[in-house]
């Protein structure tokens, strides 16, 4: 699988911090279409940000693809026409315990990204699929520190 970070990862911005890293560690996926990772160490400044220490506070993240690749099915032999497309769903899961309140069982902060590629388009329009990819992870790059002010304050 193709699916695959090397360590460190450069984090993007984020207000209040500097130059944030994170070593990663092969850690076990959930299912074995994917591949998980653990943050080991912290580098940069970010006050307060803690490691994958525990279930309860992981820092983790999972990359999988679906258990069984759909193919392109056939075309209507009446109509000529192409019926229902199915997906092949890839998915991108980042867990991080977070504490809610003081003294309390740390909650997991979850971002969850899933990538839907109609059967078929995989090899008929690859460079579209690549395309539109590209725009989505540049402009989550690019507006890294403006979704972790949101995300802080409530304020798009």
């Amino acid at each position: 699988m193709s699916f695959t970070l090397t360590t460190p990862i450069t984090g993007g911005a984020q207000t209040g911090f500097t130059t944030p890293t994170y070593t990663i560690v092969t850690d076990t996926a959930p299912s074995n279409t994917g591949k998980q990772y653990a943050v080991s160490a912290i580098g940069g400044t970010q006050a307060g940000v803690d490691t994958s220490s525990s279930p309860t506070r992981p820092f983790t993240m999972t990359l999988s693809r679906p258990p069984v690749l759909r193919q392109l099915p056939a075309l209507n032999a009446v109509t000529g026409i192409l019926g229902n497309v199915p997906k092949n769903v890839y998915k991108i899961l980042c867990r991080k315990g977070v504490t809610c309140l003081t003294n309390q069982v740390p909650q997991i902060a979850t971002v969850a990204v899933e990538i839907a590629v109609p059967a078929g388009s995989d090899i008929n329009d690859a460079a579209n699929l690549r395309a539109m990819l590209s725009l989505a992870i540049g402009s989550i790059n690019s507006i890294s520190a403006s979704i972790g002010d949101t995300s802080t304050t409530g304020v798009i």
